[in-house]
């Protein structure tokens, strides 16, 4: 087999393991993602982790990058979509963050909104990682918004939309209008 071939093999591998980490960590935080069962799930056998990650704290901080960046060029694809369709690029992510499909989605969602609470308590390898995470979002949103506008109100929104999506996942079925609720309140008051 040649080196390009090993190569790509290895990448196509290294890219499933980011693939069902992310998703994991997504969906079952931090300590629910075992490195037996994200290999499981990327097909590949659990000798084979060391191979890819000197530690499951390495693996949670690259999972965590990878889910940032995929939620990242979601959200900037929607933004992207709705200068050209007419539509304010706030109002775009605040209707998309705060929709039933993002609601539903938590291991393709946002990790911030999915981690946030646990974020704080990582290691610093991952803590940095979550670090990175949110400051994202707060660029994303901070993209979002009217070049003149304070860093302060990218701050407040990205906080109220990781906030109510929360709010609303721990409520379920219960959660009647609060996603309505935070994108009509924070659409009046920014958009």
């Amino acid at each position: 087999m040649s080196t390009e071939s090993k190569q790509t093999r290895r990448e196509l591998s290294h890219a499933r393991i980011l693939d069902a980490a992310a998703r994991a960590v997504r969906l079952h935080g931090y300590a629910g993602v075992g490195v037996a069962d994200v290999m499981k799930e990327a097909g590949l056998t659990h000798g084979g982790f060391y191979a890819h990650f000197p530690s499951r704290d390495a693996l949670l901080a690259a999972a965590l990058d990878h889910a940032g960046t995929a939620s990242a060029t979601s959200l900037a694809k929607r933004l992207a979509a709705s200068r050209e369709a007419g539509v304010s690029p706030l109002r775009a992510l605040v209707e998309g963050y705060l929709s039933e499909a993002h609601l539903r989605a938590a291991d393709k969602g946002c990790p911030v909104a999915a981690l946030g609470s646990e974020m704080n308590r990582q290691q610093d390898e991952v803590l940095a990682a979550s670090r990175r995470r949110v400051l994202g979002l707060i660029g994303i949103v901070r993209q979002a918004l009217p070049p003149d506008a304070p860093e302060a109100q990218a701050q407040v929104i990205a906080s109220t939309l990781v906030g109510t999506l929360q709010l609303a996942r721990a409520l379920g079925d219960e959660a009647g209008g609060v996603l309505q609720a935070s994108r009509e309140a924070l659409l009046a008051q920014y958009g």
